[in-house]
């Protein structure tokens, strides 16, 4: 049977590490859309980034208000559609190309793992890479589930007659050969409403990557992945998590819970609307209180729009009374998620917070006391070109999906032409059909 009735995403072919390219990236979030397009350049490794096989150079750069967007999912599709039209074209503008197909971040629908084991016998005297594609095949059909797509499969470890602990078997002699897999999968609904509203921009999707996968790829360096760390992508709408061990991704989850929320509740508990109130949020927001937060005013804005009327203050300990409950609760959940995951059993693993809710002043150590972890705030690493405004954690998933473009290799890859199962546009025909509907 083909590929496309088991629930695959488009997938990437593998990046040749002796070519250049240029590679397009697209977050597509609760709050903000950013466009990257950057050169891939091989040969050129870091010592703490040896992995990576092209050196990475920003060279367009755009980002916008999201709208249609909610919890990373697609609630209005013209709205979403003219935001992330908006956000690819400043940035063709800016790099002076034209985008044709882009690799699309995913942190709604649910995002979960699951860990599978399959074997087989080796059909000849040595394992060869048929071997391999037949079990890895085995492993990603009987993970298919209704309403569920699968967003990546990972080898994690293969087994030769017992022996466990081999990385690359080929070659090698065996009677019997076995692989785990780590695969992450989302609901169907939300990737398909995503595709096709990227179809309608009128751009291929080269891949579509879990939000928390491509935020630890650009902010881990190789020796905490080997140690073991978790990453949290902390977002407007969704808070999503990966978990590295022995330098594999072997976990990813999520829930619908992020900043917005704080913004909300902010919105409720003082005389402030929403963007006041993000406003506020990002300017004097905090989750550890101060001596002197009690004395340390804050005017806020006029909601009547009346300029004669006296100024209201709030003090800060006020916002961080607002803040904290809500955020303790955030990385409750997070802690909760943790203790269920492989994580659980790394004493030594660390935890990098991500994403634009990580920055409000005191989140590092609320998150240590919480989670009872090493916890630091992690930026995009070893990317050139970037500036100073997509430099912060805000733009981790971001610069992680130019990341990914040199790992797509580590997967299972299957040409997956799944454009017509997922949206029913027809790929390139359907895209000159509805250009021709919407022009003439």
């Amino acid at each position: 049977m083909s590929p496309l009735n088991y629930g695959l995403t488009p997938k990437m072919k593998p990046l040749s590490p002796r070519r250049s390219a240029l590679v397009v990236a697209l977050d597509i979030g609760t709050s903000k859309i950013a466009c990257l397009i950057a050169r891939l350049t091989p040969n050129a490794q870091g010592e703490a980034l040896r992995r990576r096989s092209h050196a990475i150079e920003v060279v367009g750069f755009a980002h916008t208000g999201a709208r249609g967007m909610k919890a990373g999912a697609v609630v209005d599709l013209v709205d979403a559609e003219e935001a992330v039209r908006h956000a690819v074209d400043l940035a063709e503008r800016a790099a002076k190309v034209q985008v044709d197909a882009v690799l699309v971040s995913m942190s709604a629908g649910r995002i979960s793992s699951e860990r599978l084991a399959a074997s087989a016998d080796v059909r000849g005297a040595t394992i060869a890479d048929h071997d391999i594609t037949r079990v890895m095949n085995a492993c990603t059909r009987s993970s298919a589930k209704q309403g569920r797509v699968l967003l990546h499969g990972m080898p994690i470890g293969f087994n030769i007659d017992g022996a466990s602990g081999i990385r690359d078997p080929r070659g090698m002699l065996a009677q019997r050969f076995g692989v785990d897999m780590h695969l992450v999968s989302s609901d169907l609904a939300a990737c398909r409403n995503l595709m096709l509203m990227i179809e309608r921009c009128h751009l291929d999707i080269e891949a579509m990557i879990a939000s928390p996968y491509a935020a630890a790829l650009s902010t881990l360096a190789d020796d905490e992945a080997d140690v073991g760390a978790a990453v949290i992508d902390m977002g407007a709408g969704t808070t999503t998590m990966s978990v590295f061990s022995n330098g594999r991704f072997v976990h990813a989850d999520g829930f619908a819970l992020g900043g917005n929320h704080i913004t909300m509740d902010l919105a409720r508990g003082l005389p402030a609307g929403l963007y006041d109130a993000e406003r506020i949020k990002t300017l004097y927001g905090s989750v550890l209180a101060g001596g002197l937060d009690e004395r340390d005013m804050i005017a806020l804005p006029n909601t009547a729009g009346n300029d004669r009327e006296a100024p209201q203050f709030v003090s800060r300990a006020t916002l961080t009374h607002i803040i904290k409950p809500r955020v303790e609760e955030i990385l409750e959940m997070v802690r909760d998620r943790l203790a269920l995951s492989p994580f659980a059993s790394e004493p030594r693993g660390r935890i990098i917070l991500t994403g634009g809710s990580s920055v409000l002043t005191g989140m590092s150590d609320l998150a240590a006391r919480v989670l009872g972890r090493p916890v630091a705030i992690g930026r995009p690493l070893g990317i050139a070109g970037l500036p100073e405004a997509a430099k912060g954690p805000a733009f981790s998933v971001a610069a992680g999906l130019l990341v990914y473009a040199q790992v797509a290799h580590l997967e299972h890859y299957e040409p997956r032409h799944t454009r017509q199962l997922m949206t029913g546009t027809g790929g390139y025909i359907g895209r000159v059909g509805r250009w021709l509907r919407e022009s003439f």
